[in-house]
């Protein structure tokens, strides 16, 4: 049944949002996937994880934005172990989705949140590392293609730069501690570091792309326990990238996020 969520602790700025949960929570950690009309990659992604049994180890969240592709439909859902899918009504990207589904997952008492992107170019099976690392009092955990067992395939020239040269020596900066690859949605926090009041991730300043970066870089500051984690990410072949950040104005903003990042601008 769709049923729709408000019920959070009144300073939270938390989207408005409906639920539709076909599983009881099973699991101290969840899985959450952020989509807005991947069609046919995220469920290529889900049937990877299903088939892997990446729900015995996670309770598996779809956390979209509005999609109109039809991908979601209930029955594929269930047929893929999907535990919950929460559809966002309000405004916002990216950071208004997470807020979204961090806030519900949070609420519902789960002790770690795994993130993956939901355009299956990330190693699901790499998964259960994440949950290992929360398990083992591990904070903050990143994934990254770029450190001994990681691997990136057919990652653009330019976006490889961009990674290297620009965003994660920037975050690295912020943060006060060196990550490698700070680009990728594949990641895992705590429950302690997300509600510590010195954090708090649910406010209307994150809309677009900034939770991301700046939940990169206050873990550390904070003293908060981080690490990285091998995983691989696999562009097409064919040179298709698929991403959200393609236009001119997407990389101004990206800029602009780094920016009030390293200056300190998101902390509360």
């Amino acid at each position: 049944m769709v049923q729709t969520v408000n019920n959070f602790p009144s300073a939270w700025q938390v989207p408005q949002f409906t639920q539709a949960v076909y599983r009881e929570k099973t699991h101290s950690h969840c899985l959450i996937i952020p989509v807005y009309n991947e069609g046919e990659r995220i469920r290529r992604q889900l049937e990877k994880t299903s088939a892997l049994g990446i729900d015995r180890a996670v309770d598996v969240i779809i956390a979209d934005g509005g999609s109109t592709d039809g991908a979601l439909e209930e029955d594929f859902l269930r047929r893929n172990a999907v535990s919950a899918l929460l559809i966002k009504q309000d405004k916002g990207r990216l950071s208004a989705q997470l807020r979204m589904a961090y806030a519900w997952a949070l609420a519902r008492g789960y002790e770690g949140i795994v993130t993956i992107d939901g355009n299956n170019k990330d190693s699901v099976e790499s998964i259960p590392l994440f949950c290992q690392a929360l398990d083992a009092d591990v904070d903050y955990a990143q994934a990254s293609r770029f450190i001994k067992g990681g691997r990136n395939i057919n990652t653009p020239l330019s976006r490889m730069l961009a990674i290297r040269l620009i965003h994660a020596p920037v975050i690295s900066l912020a943060a006060r501690h060196w990550f490698t690859d700070t680009t990728q949605g594949f990641r895992a926090y705590s429950r302690r570091y997300l509600l510590d009041e010195r954090v708090q991730p649910f406010r209307e300043c994150f809309m677009g792309y900034e939770l991301l970066a700046y939940l990169s870089a206050r873990a550390t500051r904070l003293g908060y326990r981080a690490v990285e984690i091998p995983t691989t990410r696999t562009y097409p072949a064919d040179g298709n990238v698929p991403t959200k950040i393609s236009s001119f104005k997407g990389h101004i903003n990206l800029v602009k996020v780094l920016y009030h990042t390293l200056a300190g601008h998101y902390n509360p």
